[in-house]
């Protein structure tokens, strides 16, 4: 497949004028961490959006940070975490320990966000503003550069999990939050899921401001268990860890030594690595038992995030108990890694009712006229 390589937003503008006159497909990309994400397009060609890269301005006071989409995600990391700063919604990103990592423009077009996002928002939640590219070849800007920005349409939270289907992004600009000193994990081994989603509701309904709270079930010689995440200082920590042990006074509290290592675990899906196939389900956290029991019976290995409400597994059946399951619960479910032939056939993206179909491909020809973004990479055609 061809790339292009465009340096700037008038480039940029320009490569899609032209994709539009000529009948060209065109696959938004960074370093390509999600290129396996979705159905593989052989037609086209590729704009990479790595040449347009670096930081347009940060301003630590403010807490703002307005950067270009090809950055790499480490970098902008880093540079926040030199200023005692970080992203609050602790980006989801799983190549962070081999290759180039996720770029912020790909972190941002697919909105996916880590065991923070329960407490402190997702990806939408800290975007103040952009500008891009659309598919007529226009440039265009929305939102702002401060917090209290009300003008206009909220056009920030429709790009985070565009996936690059209606616009190329060319300027980021994110809300930034000071990052804790401390972080300890406490522990409780031995749950149930049904027990432990209720641990993790009162952990996360006490005064003790949990930031983050997982459950991983057992496997084999290792026990099941609930993780809960305090972040601040060291006495305020101290006092909020009298406040859970009240709250959860029916069970015991074990303070974890690695607590690093085990939300790397949880972040990183070490636990299901080997999968063949991949799947992120998103659902009421009361469903989470349940659904914990129906993949047990099927021998498919899982955990939960945000205390419940995020369900990765294993699972390499056939999509329709698990996404029957995830919709009758009030929430879908995301095919994120399986093998060529299975993406081909698999939609990545839970099935909508007719209605949202119809309103999504009104949304994507308004930005997209020609179908300049419409690859087919999840299974929407351009829609005349």
């Amino acid at each position: 497949m061809v790339a292009f390589l465009p340096s700037d937003a008038n480039e940029v503008a320009e490569l899609v004028r032209h994709a539009a006159a000529s009948g060209i497909r065109l696959t938004v990309q960074g370093h390509g961490t999600k290129a396996d994400i979705g159905a593989a397009s052989e037609n086209g060609a590729i704009c990479d959006v790595t040449g347009i890269a670096g930081v347009v301005d940060y301003d630590p006071a403010e807490l703002v940070l307005t950067v270009r989409p090809g950055t790499p995600l480490a970098e902008v990391e880093a540079l926040l975490a030199a200023n005692g700063q970080m992203l609050a919604f602790e980006p989801w990103d799983l190549t962070r320990s081999s290759g180039p990592g996720a770029t912020i423009g790909g972190m941002v077009a697919a909105g996916l966000a880590g065991p923070r996002r329960v407490t402190r928002g997702s990806v939408r939640d800290h975007l103040l503003g952009f500008a891009a590219v659309s598919g007529r070849g226009e440039r265009f800007v929305a939102g702002g550069k401060v917090v209290k920005n009300v003008t206009g349409y909220d056009l920030s939270k429709l790009m985070c999990g565009s996936w690059g289907r209606l616009a190329v992004l060319t300027e980021l600009t994110l809300k930034v939050l000071p990052a804790p000193p401390l972080m300890r994990t406490l522990a409780i081994f031995g749950l149930e899921a049904a027990t432990a989603r209720l641990a993790m509701a009162k952990a996360l309904g006490s005064r003790a401001d949990v930031a983050a709270a997982a459950y991983l079930p057992g496997s084999g010689e290792c026990p099941s268990r609930v993780l809960l995440r305090l972040e601040g200082i060291a006495p305020s920590i101290a006092a909020r860890i009298d406040i859970l042990a009240q709250a959860l006074s029916d069970v015991e509290l074990a303070d974890m030594e690695d607590g690093n290592g085990e939300w790397g675990a949880v972040a990183g899906l070490s636990s299901l690595a080997g999968a063949s196939q991949l799947w992120r389900i998103v659902l009421p956290a009361r469903a989470m038992p349940e659904l914990g029991q129906m993949l047990d019976a099927h021998g498919a290995a899982w955990l939960a995030d945000w205390a419940g409400g995020l369900v990765w597994t294993g699972w390499t059946g056939e999509p329709a108990p698990i996404r029957a399951y995830a919709e009758s619960a009030g929430g879908h479910a995301m095919l994120v890694r399986a093998d060529g032939e299975t993406r081909a056939r698999i939609p990545t993206f839970h099935p909508q009712s007719a209605g949202i179909v119809r309103l999504e491909a009104r949304v994507r020809r308004a930005f997209d006229p020609a179908g300049v973004f419409e690859t087919g990479r999840f299974g929407d055609g351009h829609a005349d």
